[in-house]
């Protein structure tokens, strides 16, 4: 195997902009090897703190391995058809299934597809002796390696499942498979296997569900070789042809044995059974129908109409539900990935009756079960949920907790004491808890906008040891998480490093799962970070491809990260989005921003009464600057001496359009303005996964004008000297002029959503887009909406007093000047 050594460097990159170009990383390799053996010609000079050594290697055998989706696509066969054909079918399907678990194996080329780096390190050759110290310590590296490989395992059928060891009742309405079994000797299966006549239909039910049941005790290792013996092949097509003969609960201890000796969820019997059940089910009860729905969830078969009808049977009898079948029912709603609307909205009425004798577990498994059918419930019952859970943190496990934050961030629910309890709680458990359970609470307060430095740096601490374990998705969602709250770890350099060279090596998964990428590279793009690598592959018109044919809306996106390496990396040479692209992007953005952004009332006022001060509508534009970063700016012009100049063009049919759609400022809406509900996205997460929290803002007093004199930021003049190569193909606004002309105000009209939750600390993509405003030459000036909001409820003369503070503040001219 070819092996080819690289040593990269990463230099800080949290306020300017670096690339590592082939040629670059070429000529410090080159520079570095000669100084070291200048130096030290025995000793590599090697500095762990500031370099990653990777080893590729070759590619050619690497495997990603997945699990099949909760319930596989299975075949439709007829009870009669399946009868005539089960001999064919079973051994078709038997010689075709070689071991009892089904996985599916992909094999890459891509040179980037990398093993992880814990395990592509180069290890050193061994001493001829070695102190038994030295062994000692080599045996328990060993172990720990092996505990940290068995903490991060997560099995995605058995986790959500560990409610049910809670309560006995939970053995009658799901399969248990910790019951224990006699097993069955190889010798008393061969015997009944060798009683199964040539003949079928000899042995009455009863007979037939008795060997099920026995050959599903015989030892784990001899179930693949009876999935291919043509006597267990007869006795499946003898149950096949009498399956109406059997009793119900007859064919449910046949189901149980299929579950223990893991038959293919495509298997014929399995067909027989699902059709017979389905025409069961208002003849049983239902504990045995949450067992078989329990059954049909172990085996991995897809289900749609049994569950359909089970649903119409608890839609009937929601009344008499008992908390165990209700959590379970839950359960299998999300596994199911199937929410019925109008039964969700009974259940939640029985969540409400029950709520204080669920245990913990079982309230993280009713969140789960939400979740993952993307069932609405209603702020009142999520409220309740997570009073209880802030009480009862510290009791909690953390796999049940980290369910109830996935419900809290997709209901977008603000509950402080709950997330005031996280702080305290989460930091110490991050250590012990596997990457993806870290990573959902990381996003949960990125999409609540919940800003805890506690859990933030537990976080960052613990990752880089951790890296290697992150999928793709694991990755983005970390550095869009970090980004978007805008925080700097302490260890910043390791933790950037560290996942950027993972999304390198998980960059084989961006062919199926595009949105990861672009997910990763706007949070990198927050906090001005730009690894060329992955941006070059983002833009190239192959991957745009992808992005197209997305179930994500991933345009925005590709807009927002294409502009941003334009105005910020003025020295890039790689791949870049096509013209029609942007030119597509930015008509759909701003038709967005005149339905839905210029006519905000906040925005409306603040424009007319620009007009009023300045003198007209040509000394105000109303216009997004950025139309990739998303909302709006308010352009004033002023010379030198501080008298505005007219540069508004625009037609004034336009203005007079915005005057006739003006809004009533009343009660109700300015209330909504200062305690309303956000309903803001993060990127690639459209329905669930990055939305604003709701928050209530304590009423302030409203301040007078000499004491809203915040400060206003303002630290770059018009003077621009244009960068080489800058913004290729970019609008004329997004240009720096040459000629000090005077000063260009961009006005920023905030709201809540532009913050993190309670506290005036700037969100990501505001940093950014303030940061490239900056760059291009503009003056940003804010007026934030706890000075703005209350004041739109103020007199006329108060509002234009404060405009005019903020305008013409002479901090502005004097750093122009």
């Amino acid at each position: 195997m070819a092996t080819v050594l690289i040593r990269r460097r990463f230099p800080r990159l949290s306020r300017v902009t670096t690339f590592l170009t082939t040629a670059k990383c070429k000529a410090e390799r080159e520079s570095n090897k000669s100084k070291q053996k200048e130096e030290n010609p025995e000793t590599p000079n090697s500095r762990p703190e500031s370099t990653a050594t990777i080893q590729l290697l070759d590619p050619s055998d690497y495997r990603v391995l997945y699990n099949p989706s909760a319930y596989a696509k299975s075949r439709a066969a007829s009870q009669q058809s399946a009868a005539r054909s089960c001999s064919q079918a079973l051994t078709d399907d038997s010689t075709n299934t070689g071991t009892s678990k089904v996985q599916h194996t992909f094999t890459t080329t891509s040179a980037q597809a990398l093993p992880p780096v814990r395990n592509a390190l180069p290890k050193p050759k061994p001493h001829l002796k070695q102190t038994m110290p030295a062994r000692l310590s080599a045996a328990q590296t060993r172990k720990e390696e092996a505990e940290m490989d068995k903490a991060e395992m997560h099995d995605s059928k058995e986790d959500p499942r560990m409610f049910q060891q809670g309560r006995p009742e939970y053995r009658t309405l799901s399969y248990d498979k910790f019951e224990p079994i006699e097993a069955l000797p190889s010798e008393e299966g061969d015997s009944i296997l060798h009683s199964i006549p040539i003949s079928k239909g000899s042995h009455s039910p009863g007979t037939v569900t008795d060997y099920f049941c026995k050959l599903s005790h015989l030892p784990v290792e001899q179930h693949a070789e009876l999935m291919i013996d043509h006597r267990f092949n007869t006795l499946c097509c003898c149950a096949i042809e009498n399956i109406q003969s059997f009793s119900t609960s007859e064919l449910i201890d046949i189901l149980k044995a299929c579950v223990r000796l893991v038959v293919p969820p495509t298997h014929p019997v399995l067909n027989a059974c699902e059709n017979e059940f389905c025409r069961r089910v208002w003849d049983m009860n239902l504990d045995q129908l949450l067992l078989v729905a329990d059954c049909w969830r172990c085996l991995g078969r897809s289900v749609p109409s049994y569950l359909s009808i089970l649903f119409s049977y608890a839609n009937m009898h929601w009344k008499e539900l008992t908390l165990p079948q209700l959590v379970q029912l839950v359960y299998i709603i999300g596994e199911g990935r199937k929410s019925p609307v109008d039964l969700m909205q009974k259940l939640e009425s029985v969540i409400l009756k029950y709520l204080d004798s669920c245990t913990l577990e079982e309230l993280g498994a009713i969140c789960l079960g939400l979740f993952k059918s993307i069932s609405g419930i209603s702020d009142h019952v999520m409220r309740k949920i997570a009073d209880r859970v802030s009480l009862e943190m510290e009791d909690m496990g953390t796999y049940a907790l980290v369910n109830v934050l996935k419900m809290l961030r997709y209901t977008r629910m603000d509950h402080l004491p709950l997330l005031r309890k996280l702080g305290k709680v989460v930091p110490a458990r991050i250590p012990t808890t596997n990457i993806q359970g870290i990573m959902h609470i990381t996003l949960s307060c990125s999409s609540l906008h919940y800003y805890d430095e506690g859990i933030l740096a537990a976080v960052a601490t613990s990752l880089p040891s951790k890296v290697t374990y992150c999928r793709s998705k694991d990755a983005a969602k970390f550095l869009w998480s970090f980004g978007c709250l805008d925080y700097e770890p302490p260890n910043e350099e390791e933790f950037y490093s560290s996942l950027i060279e993972q999304m390198l090596r998980k960059r084989h998964e961006f062919e199926k799962f595009p949105e990861h990428l672009l997910t990763g590279l706007l949070g990198l793009a927050f906090v001005k970070r730009f690894p060329e690598e992955l941006i070059d592959y983002a833009l190239r018109d192959e991957f745009v491809h992808k992005v197209r044919g997305s179930k994500y809306e991933l345009r925005k996106d590709l807009f927002t990260l294409g502009r941003s390496v334009e105005i910020e990396c003025p020295g890039y040479q790689g791949s870049r989005l096509a013209p029609q692209l942007y030119e597509e992007m930015t008509e759909m953005v701003l038709n967005f921003a005149e339905q839905e952004i210029y006519v905000r009332p906040e925005i409306v006022e603040a424009v007319s009464l620009l007009k009023s001060m300045l003198g007209g509508p040509e000394y105000v534009k109303n216009h997004m600057i950025l139309p990739h970063t998303r909302s709006s700016d308010l352009e004033v012009h002023l010379a030198m001496d501080g008298h505005p100049i007219p540069f508004n063009s625009s037609d004034t049919v336009a203005d007079k359009n915005l005057k006739d759609i003006g809004v009533s400022l009343t009660d109700d809406l300015m209330a909504q303005l200062i305690k309303g509900k956000s309903n803001s996205q993060s990127p690639a997460e459209g329905e669930t996964e990055a939305a604003a929290p709701r928050q209530e803002w304590n009423q302030a007093p409203t301040p007078s004008v000499s004491l809203l004199s915040g400060p206003v930021i303002a630290d770059t003049r018009l003077q621009v000297t244009t960068p080489s190569g800058s913004c290729p193909g970019a609008s004329p606004s997004l240009v720096p002029l040459q000629q000090p002309q005077g000063v260009r105000l961009a006005i920023q009209v905030s709201n809540r959503n532009h913050y993190c939750y309670l506290s005036k600390r700037l969100l990501g993509l505001h940093c950014l887009k303030r940061r490239q405003l900056r760059q291009l030459g503009y003056v940003v000036v804010e007026l934030p909406f706890w000075e703005w909001f209350p004041l739109l409820k103020r007199t006329r003369l108060e509002k234009l007093s404060y405009l005019h503070y903020k305008v013409f503040n002479p901090v502005l001219l004097s750093r122009a000047g």
